[in-house]
């Protein structure tokens, strides 16, 4: 019953403060400048005017086609009228092709402009919802241009490597692909745990209770386990929360009592009984008031 009731509170703390939060942030601009509208109707027109010129280009190309079968099997013409008319049909489809280029120059300029602009949207309005939401688009980013490892076992290598450097927001994004790709593997654990502490790092206690809930109740035989009660003692104390602190330890104890985190249990609930022990400090004496 104790069990299930750690289990219960560790479940609890993720409800008020879901773990996906910043991995599951999406940047959605609703509006853009008048400069963004003007830019899709820009590029709109382009890629008509490309649409209208390509069927012109085949046409040309039929006809080149055509004279130079009639050069080849002869032709009542004279070589001169059908030497002129080739000539034409080349000049006309240098023509076609330089205007073609230039639409795909146009297209591209605006293809640009318009991604920096949406992307300067995109970054106010994640600025607006705080520095968090930022970095996390930010690590989206990142991770796109990042090499992933086929096997498993590098690729939660590469987000631990990425946790340890720092580059937590990173670190998130490869543990949630993870997850995603290898979600009935037993290394799942590791990985929840390895999400647990990038959230412990930047003392989001709630989220990182989520996690560490998700080890314990979900993978009880990975080896990050123990750890898992001992960081979420650690979390429900940065919270307030003593009892709940102390039942974490009583678990890890229980669960796994030869263990070294075990050890480290026993020796924190010594320290609790003794501060429980030590008496109140007695109130200063009330000043007398003066005349």
């Amino acid at each position: 019953m104790r069990r299930l009731a750690l289990l219960s509170l560790l479940a609890l703390s993720g409800c008020f403060y879901p773990a996906d939060r910043g991995r599951a942030l999406e940047a959605k601009v609703d509006r853009l400048s008048a400069d963004n509208t003007r830019l899709n109707e820009e590029l709109k027109q382009a890629r008509e005017q490309l649409a209208a010129t390509l069927p012109r280009i085949d046409e040309k190309v039929a006809q080149v086609t055509q004279a130079l079968d009639s050069l080849e099997k002869g032709s009542r013409r004279n070589d001169a009228d059908i030497g002129i008319q080739l000539q034409k049909t080349v000049e006309d489809l240098a023509n076609l092709r330089g205007q073609v280029e230039t639409y795909l120059y146009r297209i591209g300029e605006l293809e640009t402009a318009l991604g920096r602009l949406t992307s300067e949207a995109e970054k106010k309005q994640l600025s607006q919802q705080g520095p968090d939401a930022l970095k996390e688009a930010e690590a989206r980013k990142q991770a796109e241009t990042l090499k992933r490892p086929e096997d498993k076992k590098e690729f939660l290598a590469l987000a631990q490597d990425k946790a340890k450097a720092g580059e937590l927001p990173l670190a998130r994004q490869l543990y949630s692909e993870f997850m995603k790709k290898w979600a009935k593997d037993p290394l799942m654990g590791e990985a929840h745990f390895g999400l647990g502490e990038t959230y412990f790092t930047e003392e989001k206690c709630r989220e990182a209770l989520f996690e560490y809930g998700k080890v314990i109740q979900d993978f009880a035989k990975t080896p990050s386990a123990p750890r898992a009660y001992l960081r979420s003692s650690d979390c429900f104390a940065k919270l307030k929360m003593t009892e709940e602190s102390r039942l974490a330890l009583e678990e890890l104890i229980k669960s796994f009592p030869k263990s070294e985190e075990a050890k480290t249990a026993k020796t924190k609930i010594a320290e609790l009984d003794k501060a429980k022990k030590k008496p109140a400090p007695a109130p200063a004496p009330a000043k007398k008031g003066t005349k």
